[in-house]
C-alpha cells in the first residue's frame, strides 16, 4: 500500500482485494501517513538553498555555489534544472514529499551541473561521490514507471 502526490491528485495504491470498509480505512490511514510524511519532510527555499550548501560542502568541497535555488510547479517532466550561467538551481514540487535521500540526489546531480554543465563522462564522476545515487535513480524510474500505469477504480465484487 502506498500514497503519493500527483499534481493536483493524490493517489492511494491498495490491494483491490479488500472490502469497501477496509478500503476506506485504509484510504485514511494512508492519507494520514502522507500527510505526517509531507509536513515533516516539505522544505521552503530557504531550507532547500542551505541544504544545498551543506551538499556542495561534502560532496564538491563546495565547490558547486548555486545563486539561487527553489521549488518550482512548471517543472513535469524533470525532476531539476539548472543554469549554470546564472547558477540558478530549480527542482520540482513533485520531489515534496519523497524520501530525503531522493531529494538530496536531485540537489547534488543540479550542483554538479555548476561544475560540469553537460552529461559527459566527467559529469557522471562527479556524482559517484554521492553514495545513493542508483538507489535514487531507481526510486525515480520507479515513480515515473508507476505514472505510466493506467490508473483504473478497481472492479467490485471480484
Amino acid at each position: 500500500m502506498s500514497a503519493y502526490r500527483e499534481g493536483d491528485r493524490t493517489v492511494v495504491l491498495i490491494p483491490a482485494r479488500m472490502s469497501e470498509a477496509e478500503e476506506q480505512r485504509w484510504v485514511t490511514v494512508m492519507l494520514d501517513k502522507l500527510a505526517a510524511q509531507e509536513s515533516k519532510r516539505v522544505l521552503g527555499d530557504t531550507e532547500l538553498s542551505e541544504r544545498a550548501g551543506r551538499l556542495s560542502e561534502l560532496y564538491f568541497a563546495g565547490r558547486a555555489r548555486p545563486a539561487s535555488v527553489r521549488w518550482v510547479t512548471n517543472q513535469n517532466t524533470r525532476w531539476g534544472s539548472c543554469t549554470p550561467a546564472e547558477g540558478s538551481i530549480r527542482l520540482s514540487h513533485r520531489l515534496q514529499g519523497m524520501p530525503e535521500y531522493v531529494v538530496d540526489y536531485v540537489l547534488v546531480h543540479e550542483l554538479a551541473h555548476l561544475l560540469v554543465p553537460g552529461h559527459g563522462a566527467d559529469f557522471w564522476r562527479l556524482l559517484e561521490a554521492y553514495p545513493r545515487t542508483e538507489r535514487a535513480r531507481g526510486y525515480l524510474e520507479g515513480v515515473v514507471a508507476a505514472d505510466r500505469l493506467p490508473h483504473l477504480p478497481a472492479a467490485r465484487g471480484e
